[in-house]
């Protein structure tokens, strides 16, 4: 995960990746790490507090258009929500439709 986005950009993809935290409207434990583990990697530690946020109350729809993710930056978008759908080790059918929903909006 590059920390050389643009802020807005990583803060984007955070709210991304907490929203497909709450597809199966369940926020384990092991998705909270990686959550976690990616506010440092992408250097946004000044922002944990409203990332974790998301957490506990998951972004509005409007607030995740996949159409508004800059194309030189889908791939990297869908591969961060794909880490975190596999961070748990299970699948629920739920998140791997919504992942399947993104990976298509996004043309890949």
């Amino acid at each position: 995960m590059p920390a050389s986005l643009p802020r807005a950009d990583r803060l984007r993809l955070m709210k991304f990746v907490c929203s497909f935290a709450w597809a199966d409207l369940e926020i384990q434990d092991e998705e909270r790490t990686f959550v976690s583990q990616m506010i440092e990697r992408l250097g946004l530690e000044e922002d944990r507090a409203q990332i974790e946020g998301w957490l506990k109350h998951p972004p509005r729809p409007e607030e995740v258009d996949p159409t508004e993710v800059p194309a030189e930056h889908r791939k990297l978008f869908l591969d961060a929500v794909r880490d975190l759908v596999n961070a748990d080790e299970r699948v629920d059918p739920q998140e791997a439709e919504s992942l399947e929903l993104f990976e298509q909006l996004l043309s890949f």
